[in-house]
C-alpha cells in the first residue's frame, strides 16, 4: 500500500541484505518474533539458515502462533520455542515435549506476556516502508509489537511495500528500528482442506440463531476467530447500530461498516470506531477498503484485551468458539484432553466481559459433533465431562449460552440439571441417548 517511490532511500544505512541483518545474531540468544498472520518469514527462514550455518545453540525463540516450523528435526539441538498456541506447525512437537507450551490468557499493556522473555535480544516484526514523516505500519496486525518493541534491545523489521495503514496505534518509527530488510517473495502455504456441505450448513445454521435471536440493535460485539464465530459478520445484515470492540477482526465487518449496520455510535469505548488488534480471514480487496480508513484502529493486545476497560462496555456480546463443552456448562477451547490443539488467546477475558456487562452476553458456538480428519468415526463434542487433563478455558459460570445447529442453549441461571436437559437438547440426535444416561449417572438429571 506503498507509493511508487523508491522508500528505500528513507531507510539510509539501515537497510541491509538479510546476511547482514543475521550477523550480530548469537548462540543464546532470545529472539521474539511477530505471531501469526504477521509472522516475518524472510527473517525467520534466514534465521533458521544462519543457525544451522554458524552452528549456534541455547538459542530461544519466543513466536506466539508461530506461523513457520520451528521444531525440525534439525533445528531440535539448537532451539526451544515457547509459544502459548499449538499451531499446525509445531503441534506435533508440542504434544511430544518438541517446543514448551505457555498457557497465556490475561494481557497486560506494560508487559509481554508471563513466560515470554521480558527483554528480548532481538525482535523480528514486518512493517511497510515508511510514510514520508518516517512512519512504518505494522500492516493488518499490531499484536503484541507495540509492547515488544519498546522491551526489546534491538529490532530488525521485514519491510512489505503492500502493507496497509491503519489508525490507533499501528505505527513504528523508523528511528525505532535497528535493521530493515526487504521482505522476499514466499511460496503459498498449505491449503485448508475444503469445507464439506455439512459443516458449511452447520456454521449456517448457527450463526443465524446467533443474528436473530441473541444479538440485539445497538450491541457491541466481540467474535472470536474459529471456523462458526469468525462467519458471524455475514449473518448481520438487518441488524442496526452495532458497534465492534474486539481482538480479531473477521470476514463481512468491512461490508457492514459500509451499508450502516455498525455504526459504533452506541459504544461507551471508541465511540464510532471498529477496534481490534488484528484482522484475519480478510480477502485482500477488503484489507484494501481498510487501508486509511478512520474508522478501523489497531491496538496492542494488552490494550484490546484489557479485561478492566472491555468490562465496561455496555450490551457487550462475546461470541467464541469452543472444541468440546460438557452437560453443565464447561467449555475447552484450547485443547482435547491434556494436549494443546490451539491456544486461550482473549477467549477468557470477552466471555468474563459479555457475562459482567450490563445487557451483555457469553456465547459459546461449536457444531455438535465432528468427523476428526483420517477417520469415520463421528463424535459429539457435547460431551458428559470434559477429558482427563483437558483445561476449561472458560467456566460454566461465565457461559450464558451455547449454540450448535441444533439449537440454543440458556445456561444463566439454570441448576445442574436444567442445564444437562439444555445440553442434550442442542447435542446431536446420534448421542442424545448415551447423554441421558450419563446426565442422570452424574447429576440424577
Amino acid at each position: 500500500m506503498t507509493s511508487q517511490h523508491a522508500w528505500q532511500d528513507k531507510c539510509g544505512d539501515k537497510l541491509v541484505s538479510l546476511e547482514t541483518a543475521m550477523a550480530g545474531i548469537k548462540s543464546g540468544q532470545t529472539i521474539h518474533i511477530a505471531p501469526y498472520t504477521t509472522t516475518p518469514t524472510t527473517l525467520c527462514h534466514g534465521l533458521k539458515a544462519y543457525i544451522l550455518q554458524q552452528g549456534l545453540t541455547g538459542m530461544r525463540i519466543d513466536h506466539p502462533a508461530a506461523a513457520v516450523s520451528w521444531t525440525d528435526p534439525e533445528l531440535i539441538h539448537a532451539l526451544r520455542l515457547k509459544d502459548h498456541y499449538a499451531t499446525p506447525a509445531n503441534r506435533t512437537a508440542c504434544h511430544n515435549g518438541g517446543m514448551d507450551y505457555l498457557p497465556v490468557g490475561i494481557w497486560k499493556s506494560w508487559e509481554i506476556p508471563p513466560g515470554f522473555v521480558q527483554n528480548p535480544d532481538v525482535f523480528f516484526v514486518p512493517v511497510s516502508p515508511p510514510d514520508e514523516h518516517g512512519f512504518c505500519s505494522f500492516g493488518s496486525g499490531v499484536w503484541l509489537s507495540p509492547t515488544v518493541k519498546r522491551k526489546a534491545k534491538r529490532v530488525i523489521a521485514e519491510v512489505h511495500p503492500e502493507y496497509i495503514r491503519t489508525h490507533g496505534e499501528n505505527f513504528i518509527h523508523v528511528d525505532e528500528i535497528d535493521l530493515l530488510v526487504e521482505a522476499q517473495p514466499q511460496p503459498p502455504g498449505v491449503a485448508p482442506p475444503p469445507t464439506s456441505a455439512e459443516d458449511i450448513a452447520a456454521v449456517e445454521a448457527i450463526c443465524t440463531q446467533v443474528a436473530v435471536e441473541l444479538i440485539n440493535d445497538g450491541d457491541t460485539l466481540q467474535m472470536g476467530v474459529g471456523t462458526v464465530s469468525a462467519s458471524l459478520g455475514h449473518f448481520l445484515d438487518f441488524r442496526n447500530d452495532l458497534g465492534i470492540q474486539t481482538e480479531l477482526i473477521t470476514g463481512g465487518i468491512v461490508d457492514l461498516v459500509e451499508r450502516g449496520v455498525i455504526t459504533g455510535t452506541r459504544k461507551s469505548w471508541h465511540p464510532g470506531k471498529v477496534v481490534g488488534s488484528a484482522f484475519v480471514t480478510l480477502p485482500d480487496d477488503e484489507l484494501a477498503r481498510v487501508h486509511n480508513n478512520p474508522v478501523f484502529e489497531l491496538y496492542d493486545f494488552g490494550y484490546t484485551d484489557d479485561l478492566r476497560r472491555v468490562i465496561q462496555q455496555e450490551n457487550f456480546v462475546a461470541v467464541n468458539n469452543a472444541l468440546q463443552v460438557d452437560l453443565t456448562g464447561q467449555l475447552s477451547a484450547e485443547a482435547l484432553d491434556h494436549r494443546p490443539y490451539t491456544g486461550v488467546g482473549g477467549q477468557t477475558v470477552f466471555m468474563l466481559a459479555g457475562a459482567y456487562s450490563p445487557g451483555g452476553k457469553s456465547i459459546s458456538v461449536l457444531p455438535s459433533s465432528a468427523v476428526p480428519s483420517g477417520t469415520s468415526q463421528r463424535l459429539s463434542r457435547i460431551v458428559p465431562t470434559l477429558g482427563a487433563g483437558a483445561p476449561v478455558t472458560v467456566p460454566r459460570t461465565y457461559v450464558d449460552y451455547v449454540v450448535t445447529e441444533f439449537g440454543i442453549a440458556e445456561l444463566r441461571g439454570k441448576t445442574l440439571q436444567q442445564r444437562a436437559h439444555a445440553m442434550i437438547d442442542i447435542a446431536h440426535p446420534d448421542f442424545r441417548d448415551e447423554l441421558r444416561t450419563e446426565a442422570q449417572r452424574l447429576y440424577k438429571a
